[in-house]
């Protein structure tokens, strides 16, 4: 850990990052008193006929566009066949869907309909997907028809009234499905939209593992992301109506909701749509369309850089692009930017629970390895991570803690872990960094045990409470190791009961492997299985994760 430069200190200056703005950048920002969904409306209004999406993997042919215009009015259609379902104020509607222009285009019209998207990871097996249904109380569910099958698994168990196929037709004939198709055809755009508190009524009702590991609600009003989205455009010096933004991030995850979705649209941007990463369709794509933004994970431009074609496309249209959800490893920001021939991936940092950026490096004033300055409006100080309410000196470590208009209303249903993590006016990141005299922070370390793996997050307990329903484990314990390529892996160690009738260790692996992926999304699969007589336990009989993390790291 680094130690407190010299002349380290408590700063009379409140916020010292200020001085670092870029030119022009203010300390604050106007935004709009307006639903989410008005930056579609405006954009709408001022470029009807701009594509807002070219989708690159439609069912047939290699392209399909949708102008603003007819998203602006097919999300009005979508929003009056939900209020035509009954769908009220309020009521949460699940999106369980891969990237495509239905999820776009079902995401704000739930909005218009005055309802709260819950979004789905298309990748959850049935449990997992069953937890968020219930967790939410959504109503109704716009599901891939290809997802139904684990979809229709659990409908049962919650209070699902309604599910809304879209992308395709289901296998199985079901009588009480309704087809996405169908069901914009018969509703003319809603023209009245419900009166929305853009304080208190819910744009978003994402799912963060937060400081317990267990999965929860984090409630997003309209104003968090409405400031969120304008704090993100200003920053990065979009231009309004000229931008194409190469969008191959999940549309079910938070990065991927406002970096590649939100925010283009909201600069009424072009938004080139992959339903799953591909680096030579994105290589083709960055030349074909000249574009100017790519928002990615590591993960993502290190596949890009190891791709034996990318020196033969040409990628300098590129612009100045937040890297998004893991820490971006020094040397692939500056192989990147070498291929491309200038700057072009900065380094930010977010959170679900802050809708989700707070900070981001100046695009023409970037430091290596930090996560920049805090954005307009935007306050954070470093705590005594032990005492929680005193400062720290430049320089030292403690715990990030951060408010501004992009923080969370709180946790869903849960009061407890709201008021642990807002404490007078302060989100408790539960992150330990540090920052420096010209107010540039810099993460050093988690308090929390989420894994982190290749932008995915990984619950460890939620991990465990899987390998816990396989007959012969006796103790288990999930934590994060260093990878290479995602940053990090989940790793497993496992002490198994006395009689636990495996022939060897290595079948034993494969049973209880074969059960997580019953169970568990392929990126929470632990890639490590150890086998140890005894796990490090404390006094209290909890399993020391600290001492296999450490081991682990000792063993690199």
């Amino acid at each position: 850990m680094p130690q407190a430069s010299a002349g380290a200190g408590m700063t009379n200056d409140p916020k010292p990052w200020l001085k670092s703005y870029p030119s022009g950048m203010p300390p604050g920002l106007d935004y709009p008193r307006e639903p989410l969904f008005h930056f579609l409306q405006e954009s709408a209004a001022r470029y009807p006929d701009r594509a807002a999406i070219i989708y690159q993997d439609p069912p047939v042919g290699e392209t399909a566009t949708k102008t603003y215009r007819e998203l602006d009015e097919d999300s009005s259609r979508f929003a009056a066949g939900l209020v035509s379902l009954g769908v009220n104020k309020g009521d949460r509607v699940a999106c369980y869907i891969r990237n495509s222009p239905e999820l776009i285009t079902g995401f704000y019209g739930i909005l218009k309909a005055g309802a709260v998207p819950v979004p789905c990871n298309a990748m959850y097996r049935a449990e997992e997907l069953a937890y968020r249904l219930k967790d939410s109380g959504a109503t109704v569910l716009l599901c891939e028809a290809a997802l139904y099958p684990t979809a229709r698994q659990v409908i049962p168990e919650t209070v699902i009234s309604h599910v809304i196929a879209a992308g395709g037709a289901v296998k199985d004939d079901v009588d009480d499905l309704i087809n996405w198709d169908d069901l914009l055809a018969s509703n003319s755009p809603l023209a009245v939209f419900p009166s929305i508190d853009v304080d208190m009524d819910l744009a978003l009702l994402p799912f963060t593992g937060g400081t317990t590991g267990v999965p929860k609600g984090t409630m997003l009003t309209h104003s968090n992301m409405v400031a969120n989205t304008v704090q993100f455009r200003d920053w990065f010096g979009y231009e309004s109506g000229k931008e194409i933004f190469i969008a191959a991030l999940p549309l079910f995850h938070i990065g991927g909701i406002a970096g590649v979705m939100n925010v283009p649209l909201a600069a009424a941007g072009t938004i080139v749509l992959f339903r799953r990463f591909d680096p030579e369709r994105v290589l083709q794509a960055i030349q074909s369309y000249r574009a100017t933004r790519f928002l990615g994970v590591p993960t993502m431009y290190i596949a890009l850089l190891n791709h034996e074609a990318t020196g033969d496309y040409d990628l300098t249209s590129l612009r100045p692009s937040r890297t998004s959800a893991a820490p971006l490893p020094k040397a692939v920001k500056e192989s990147f930017n070498e291929l491309v021939g200038h700057e072009v991936l900065v380094e930010g940092y977010g959170l679900t629970e802050t809708s989700p950026l707070t900070h981001a490096n100046p695009v023409d004033a970037a430091r290596a390895g930090s996560i920049g300055l805090p954005l307009p409006d935007t306050e954070a100080r470093i705590f005594d991570p032990d005492v929680g309410t005193e400062e720290m000196p430049l320089g030292e470590i403690g715990e990030l803690v951060l408010r501004g208009p992009q923080v969370m209303k709180g946790y869903w249903n849960r009061p407890r872990e709201t008021g642990e993590a807002i404490r007078n006016g302060w989100f408790y990141t539960g992150d330990l960094a540090y920052m420096d005299e010209r107010g540039y922070f810099f993460i050093v370390d988690r308090k929390k045990d989420v894994i982190n793996a290749a932008g995915f997050k990984v619950w460890p307990r939620e991990v465990e409470e899987t390998l816990y329903q396989h007959p012969s484990i006796r103790m288990a314990a999930v934590l994060g190791v260093p990878d290479d390529y995602r940053g990090e892996t989940v790793k497993a160690v496992i002490a198994l009961k006395e009689a636990h009738g495996f022939a060897t260790e290595e079948l034993a692996r494969q049973d209880i492997l074969a059960l997580c992926r019953q169970r568990l999304a392929n990126y929470k699969i632990p890639r490590i299985v150890d086998f140890r007589d005894e796990l490090p336990v404390s006094a209290a009989g909890k399993v020391l994760r600290r001492v296999l993390r450490d081991e682990a790291t000792e063993t690199e």
